[in-house]
């Protein structure tokens, strides 16, 4: 039986804000319900970091940060939307993400239609000449004279739940599929919705921040400065988590609107849904908050630990009931997992592996690790490394940035110009994830041998993809 394909990206969701990875405190009740009857892969990763290079990755099924960063998509790229296109399928995208879309990014090629909701974060949308009134203290916030006022001119018409972003996107994909339902008789589907929440702003419904933190009367760092935590009280500091699960639920709450309308029309038993996040966000681990390490409007970047680095993967398929599979598995996976169930072939072009065979039990894993790291094409930068995680282990490398001029700028993490900060001296760092699973305890010293071996499958694994060696060469020593 032919295939529809539903693939859902909520950005920056974190692996553990979902009951079914454990965690015991957030409301995500319609993506509980959702794992209930699907496979659920404990062990996901993102592959490239972090939005643009991420989806990129899905839309090409490759590992891209070794050839591509925060840039347009080529328009010689092969892309899943266009290889599912020419195979008869009608392939639709529905996004609120504005990253990916603006300014010539050109990710919607190969979609037969598609509908950008603007207005998210410094999307350019509205021109009010409004001075906001800031929640908190500016110096907080991060580009609080251009994003958060572009944010706030953005949403001056907003009044109920379904103006907010996720709920209109995905109002927006229940509205396709009715007229799908109706027009579309015959003819299978490939949807991509893709929604910024719970990136930041974080400013859900009031509703939804007193099940977390009713009462409090602070000041609201709806989108902090990314960096060390220092600058939050403690009190601030819960309240920005409360607010993040607030906008997890608020999803959730939209997600499960577009279930029930897949339920309703009958598409449960011919339509696979996948849904999962691009990277996760520090809220105070590590004393971090944030994605990276921006001071001064100077860039670095933060190490990949598994509260960024690891993703919800949740995946339903008509027939195969709830599963859970431990094996390690990354985004560019998802294009050839959907072109073999769709009984297309797969382009040459992919690097990412097909999780069929895993789903149907016929083999025992797919990779023996997975590599999570900034884009390198240009060469290593100030705060750079590099993750590859194993079930076991999680070993972050930096690149040697001698061999390499150092580039000034960068768009990475919001698409905003930021001078990049020359040459932070770094160190490798390595955490067995079974004894330290919160990745507090660098072991390095204890097991140079591991994080050798580690190391040497990972430069394998850079050639083995094709990678330039001009881009290998800065990776290749390992100073233990």
């Amino acid at each position: 039986m032919k295939m529809n394909f539903i693939v859902i990206v909520s950005d920056t969701f974190r692996r553990d804000h979902l009951r079914t990875y454990g965690n015991t405190w957030i409301k995500t009740k319609h993506l509980d319900r959702l794992a209930e009857k699907s496979i659920v892969f404990t062990r996901a990763y993102a592959a490239s970091f972090p939005t643009v290079p991420a989806r990129r990755d899905i839309f090409t099924g490759r590992y891209s940060y070794v050839y591509a960063g925060w840039e347009p998509l080529a328009r010689d790229e092969t892309v899943i939307a266009d290889v599912l296109r020419k195979a008869g399928y009608t392939t639709m995208m529905i996004a609120d993400t504005p990253h990916f879309l603006r300014d010539g990014y050109y990710f919607q090629r190969g979609f037969s239609g598609w509908i950008w909701v603007r207005g998210q974060e410094n999307d350019n949308y509205m021109a009010w000449p409004l001075e906001p009134e800031f929640p908190c203290d500016p110096t907080k916030l991060r580009n609080p004279g251009w994003t958060m006022k572009q944010y706030f001119r953005n949403i001056v018409d907003r009044r109920y739940e379904e103006d907010y972003f996720a709920p209109h996107t995905m109002n927006a994909a229940i509205k396709w599929l009715e007229n799908f339902y109706r027009y579309g008789k015959g003819s299978k589907f490939f949807l991509y919705i893709d929604t910024f929440d719970p990136h930041e702003p974080w400013d859900p419904p009031r509703w939804y921040v007193d099940m977390y933190d009713p009462g409090y009367d602070g000041e609201e760092v709806i989108y902090p400065k990314y960096g060390p935590v220092d600058y939050l009280s403690e009190e601030e500091l819960r309240h920005v988590r409360a607010l993040y699960a607030a906008e997890a639920t608020m999803v959730d709450r939209a997600v499960g609107r577009l279930l029930e309308k897949v339920e309703d029309m009958g598409l449960m038993d011919d339509t696979v849904i996948v849904f999962t996040s691009d990277h996760g966000f520090y809220l105070g681990e590590h004393d971090l908050i944030g994605k990276s390490i921006i001071t001064d409007g100077r860039f670095a970047w933060a190490p990949l630990y598994n509260e960024v680095a690891a993703i919800p993967f949740i995946m339903y398929v008509p027939g195969k009931g709830h599963k859970v599979i431990e094996e390690l598995v990354q985004l560019p996976d998802i294009a050839p997992t959907i072109l073999e169930l769709a009984g297309v072939e797969t382009p040459p072009t992919v690097n990412g592996k097909s999780l069929v065979p895993l789903i149907r039990g016929e083999v025992d894993r797919v990779r023996e690790f997975a590599v999570h790291s900034p884009p390198i094409n240009r060469g290593p930068s100030a705060g750079m490394k590099t993750s590859i995680i194993t079930k076991e282990w999680s070993l972050l490398i930096p690149g040697d940035q001698k061999p390499v001029e150092p580039y000034e700028y960068e768009f990475s993490v919001d698409g905003m110009l930021k001078k990049v900060i020359k040459k932070i001296d770094l160190n490798p760092e390595l955490y067995n994830l079974v004894d330290d699973p919160k990745q507090e305890r660098n072991v390095i010293s204890d097991y140079p041998d591991v994080a050798r071996e580690l190391h040497d499958k990972y430069i394998q694994f850079l050639r083995k993809i094709g990678t330039p060696e001009e881009i290998v060469k800065p990776w290749l020593k390992l100073n233990i």
